[in-house]
């Protein structure tokens, strides 16, 4: 079941949208004291459980900066977090996922801000029915993805993908899936299997890093845009369509003529009941 969506008002989902300073840091806080600070979802003593994107080792915004996710996880120990612990496996071409995340610099970073590391290629799977129309047997998903007494933040990239159109927050989800099922997730209906996922795997928060962005390719190479913003919410689906109206006021490899709400990956999140059903349900918050 969804977990409760704490940045509402008056029913209505809140999101976001500042433009990034060169104090990386006060962009982000700045981002979620906007729909109510980070203490709305994190509370003293909690642990937190972080997933970035590094599908791969080419850099940001193929991957996530570094510097985000450290600065990320320096504001949820200043929230009170009494443990942050990063997760990831990277895409079959890039393993192993260690080496992806050295090579980036997100281990030395992670080293820097205190934050626990688990490279899920080796930790352990868990089998798990979903409930869809796309899946036709069960999938593997990170037992680390599925602690209940953790906080979920999503730290997303905004780019183009070249099978599933986009990658971004209901993207991210694909991290978590076991390799086996990967070539499954590529062989048909992608973008519904990417929402289906979304099932199983529940953000409390989401924090994407807009400041530069695939409008072309993806999702390791493309060519880059530099929106600058950065964008918070307690709604997958809300922050992706944000995304998508930003991808398509560049000449991107996502048609402009076609309205986000009806790209697949987002009307099946809709049908599966996984956050906002339209833009009367969302409230944008800018500086």
């Amino acid at each position: 079941m969804t977990k409760k969506n704490v940045y509402k008002k008056d029913g209505k989902a809140l999101m976001s949208k500042v433009q990034a300073s060169p104090d990386l840091k006060g962009s982000i806080k700045k981002a979620l004291d906007l729909i109510g600070g980070l203490e709305k979802a994190v509370s003293r003593g909690d642990k937190v459980i972080v997933k970035p994107n590094f599908n791969s080792d080419d850099p940001f915004p193929a991957s996530s900066d570094p510097e985000f996710v450290k600065t990320a996880v320096s504001l949820l120990y200043e929230a009170g977090a009494s443990q942050v612990i990063i997760i990831e496996s990277s895409g079959m071409p890039w393993l192993p996922t260690r080496n992806v995340l050295d090579k980036t610099g997100m281990l030395k970073a992670a080293e820097e801000c205190g934050a626990e590391v688990r490279i899920l290629d080796d930790r352990e799977w868990i089998d798990i029915e979903i409930q869809g129309k796309r899946w036709k047997k069960n999938i593997s998903i990170a037992k680390d993805a599925l602690e209940e007494n953790a906080k979920f933040v999503w730290l997303p990239c905004m780019k183009t993908h070249r099978y599933a159109r986009f990658s971004l927050s209901l993207k991210l989800a694909v991290g978590l899936l076991g390799f086996r099922q990967r070539n499954d997730l590529h062989s048909a209906y992608i973008e519904e299997k990417i929402a289906e996922l979304n099932l199983v795997v529940h953000p409390d928060l989401i924090i994407m890093d807009g400041r530069k962005c695939f409008v072309t390719g993806g999702p390791a190479v493309g060519r880059v845009e530099e929106p600058n913003v950065i964008l918070a919410s307690g709604d997958r689906i809300a922050v992706d369509v944000e995304a998508l109206k930003i991808l398509q006021s560049y000449n991107a490899d996502i048609r402009p003529d076609i309205n986000p709400w009806e790209f697949p990956q987002i009307k099946h999140a809709i049908e599966l009941g996984l956050g906002v059903k339209g833009k009367d349900e969302i409230v944008v918050i800018s500086e």
